[in-house]
């Protein structure tokens, strides 16, 4: 049996439309035995999004972005938040999408970009699936500041620290983004300790 099967909708309601849309769903579910209970939950759908963390292999570096993030302000975080590039892919291909983040952000055109795996990254309220990737860079790939467009609210700083300094800050808790330290572990694990 398909989740699909397990699942009867009773009503969605749209609550908001504003930046994004926000929708509370009552359904019915199949429980694993048998009965049916009712539920309703809210979710939030932003469109699905990619993220790429740039690495040099000989400087055992990698490039990350430093921003302010209103979210993780109104939580308590009183600092900028350092991140792996990413964006959401407004209708564009996961590829197409974060090649033209990294430009814009980082200001580097990459060669090779490589997927690494795909994720739901808050599965609880957020529909958004994350398209993780990785790629190579060197000086040569530089074609600008990066920085962010300011008229998108983006006023981003770029950092280049090496990969033990950038684990060094998911310990001592600078870095708390979970793209960035998914994909800082994963390099850390396939590309880095092989090297």
């Amino acid at each position: 049996m398909s989740v699909h099967d397990r699942v009867r909708v009773r009503e969605t309601k749209l609550l908001s439309d504003n930046w994004y849309v926000l929708k509370t769903t009552t359904f019915d579910w199949k429980r694993r035995d048998g009965t049916w209970q009712t539920q309703s939950r809210e979710h939030y759908d932003r469109g699905n999004g990619a993220v790429l963390l740039p690495y040099n292999l000989a400087n055992r570096t990698v490039l990350l972005v430093k921003q302010f993030r209103y979210p993780a302000f109104v939580n308590g975080y009183d600092d900028l938040l350092i991140e792996a590039a990413a964006g959401l892919l407004d209708d564009a291909e996961p590829e197409t999408r974060i090649r033209a983040e990294v430009e814009e952000e980082l200001g580097y055109r990459l060669g090779d970009v490589r997927k690494v795996f795909e994720a739901f990254m808050s599965p609880g309220s957020v529909t958004e699936i994350l398209h993780f990737f990785v790629a190579e860079y060197d000086a040569s790939m530089r074609i600008g500041d990066g920085g962010g467009h300011p008229d998108e609210g983006e006023d981003i700083e770029v950092l280049e620290p090496t990969i033990d300094e950038a684990l060094g800050m998911i310990a001592d808790g600078r870095i708390r983004d979970a793209k960035t330290i998914m994909l800082l572990q994963h390099l850390a694990l396939t590309v880095f300790a092989k090297a």
